[in-house]
């Protein structure tokens, strides 16, 4: 069976969860590779093994943690090399998103982004996209070179598949561009204790309606009960009530969660842009005719003031 490269999302050996329903996928189509670089790196095989990974190339240097993007885009050109494999799968983040299309432009190949789901093909992998505010879902394949694809969290589930999970040194030569962008600085970002937005399976977001930043500690209350993550919509934003690290929408971050619960947004469709794919859309407004009406599974036609109290009240009474 032809192999195929995962490239490993993870901080200091802890794997995150998006890498481990890439590993499903890639079993879907072939036999998991994991590609897992920088401090940590050979501490993830446990756990990729734990979940399909027959081999884990590893790789560690200061220029993958001083550096931006290029020196993980060489390493994966050689996991490449090494490896010559039926696919090449990443998370949607935004970095992974640069370093598959610099590695695409590399090897001469296609590249499709932001995929929901991934099946296999008589003539290579079929990656399904759902795309124009939910409106359309397409299928499509790369018909160049070896696929290239990222794929949305939340796309597919945690399975649990024991593999070998031999662990490899991958040999790296760094070239000449590889430190042309140095990170000076870090800045830690503080701890919320709620899932990462990108990654949650729970997301409750606040928009215009929310009506003062004050006023984000009903939505920050109902994301609590849930152990939800928190978003805003980009009008909140913009009026300095949330911070943009939060922003979900075509110019924010994309989300694919279980349930998304919108409070107070009118569903622009720069919003809905960024979180069409959720599977269970919830939104409470009290105008009847808003947009985001069209696009929900439930809604609710009232003062989110009144409302969405009541739900975090009794989501406490039902857990408690």
């Amino acid at each position: 069976m032809a192999e195929v490269l995962v490239y490993v999302d993870h901080v200091d050996g802890a794997v995150r969860k998006p890498t481990l329903e890439l590993l499903t996928l890639a079993r879907r189509i072939g036999e998991p590779v994991a590609v897992a670089l920088g401090a940590g790196a050979e501490a993830t095989a446990a756990t990729l093994a734990e979940h399909g990974a027959v081999r884990v190339l590893t790789a560690d240097a200061a220029e993958f943690a001083d550096y931006l993007v290029v020196p993980k885009v060489d390493a994966l050109q050689a996991a490449y090399d090494a490896v010559a494999p039926a696919a090449v799968l990443l998370p949607s983040s935004a970095e992974a998103k640069e370093i598959a299309a610099r590695l695409a432009v590399r090897i001469g190949s296609g590249i499709i982004t932001d995929a929901v789901d991934l099946e296999a093909g008589d003539e290579g992998p079929v990656a399904t996209q759902s795309v124009f505010a939910a409106a359309f879902t397409t299928k499509s394949r790369v018909s160049r070179g070896t696929p290239v694809i990222t794929v949305k969290p939340n796309s597919a589930p945690v399975e649990a598949a024991p593999a070998a999970g031999t662990v490899e040194a991958l040999s790296v030569t760094f070239g000449e561009k590889s430190t042309g962008t140095k990170v000076v600085s870090r800045t830690p970002r503080e701890s919320t204790g709620r899932p990462e937005l990108t990654e949650a399976a729970i997301v409750v977001s606040g928009g215009r309606g929310v009506n003062g930043s004050e006023n984000f500690a009903i939505i920050e209350a109902l994301a609590d009960s849930l152990g939800a993550a928190v978003g805003a919509s980009r009008a909140a934003v913009d009026a300095g009530w949330y911070p943009h690290s939060n922003q979900v929408g075509q110019t924010g971050k994309s989300v694919s969660p279980q349930l998304y619960i919108a409070s107070g947004i009118s569903g622009a469709i720069q919003h809905r842009a960024g979180m069409q794919t959720s599977k269970t859309i919830v939104a409470v407004n009290k105008d009847a005719e808003a947009p985001i009406f069209d696009l929900v599974d439930y809604g609710v036609v009232g003062d989110l003031f009144e409302v969405v109290p009541q739900l975090t009240e009794e989501v406490k009474a039902r857990k408690g």
